[in-house]
């Protein structure tokens, strides 16, 4: 199978494929062909459990767009940080019902409306992670910049 139709009658082709080993218990090694693994352990002794491993790829994903358009902006970050925070369904199964991102950017040329403005755009509009998660999941963000938060 090479495509998948996600609409009746319109064919998506597959793009990403990763492989994922049984390594024991509850650790799974995960990685696209030719990359270094990633160990994904549900008991989180060895790894970041799934659920971990989904807040990683949206805080990441968010990350790299953030920084990409601040260096498109010609204000480049030093260093960004990024905490990310997951409320969960009390019954099985217990999904991520809401997510807060926790920004901290240090750049000396970084103006708040600017970086504000990055991440805005990563979460609606850029993130292709968070684009494949329930749009009615609330993901909610802060920034804490040049050790200044704003609420």
């Amino acid at each position: 199978m090479s495509t998948l139709e996600t609409k009746p009658g319109i064919p998506v082709a597959f793009t990403n494929t990763v492989h994922i080993t049984w390594a024991g218990e509850h650790r799974f090694d995960a990685a696209r062909p030719g990359s270094p693994p990633m160990r994904v352990d549900a008991s989180a002794k060895t790894g970041p459990s799934p659920v971990d491993t989904l807040l990683a790829a949206l805080g990441t994903c968010t990350a790299v767009d953030v920084v990409d358009i601040l260096e498109k902006r010609r204000t480049p970050a030093e260093s960004v940080t990024l905490e990310v925070v997951a409320a969960r369904a009390d019954a099985t199964p217990k999904r991520v019902i809401g997510v807060l991102l926790s920004y901290t950017i240090v750049g000396a040329d970084v103006e708040r409306s600017h970086a504000e403005r990055a991440i805005e755009l990563a979460v609606t509009k850029y993130c292709s992670v968070r684009n494949s998660l329930d749009p009615d999941m609330p993901v909610r963000w802060s920034l804490t910049l040049n050790g200044e938060m704003k609420e």
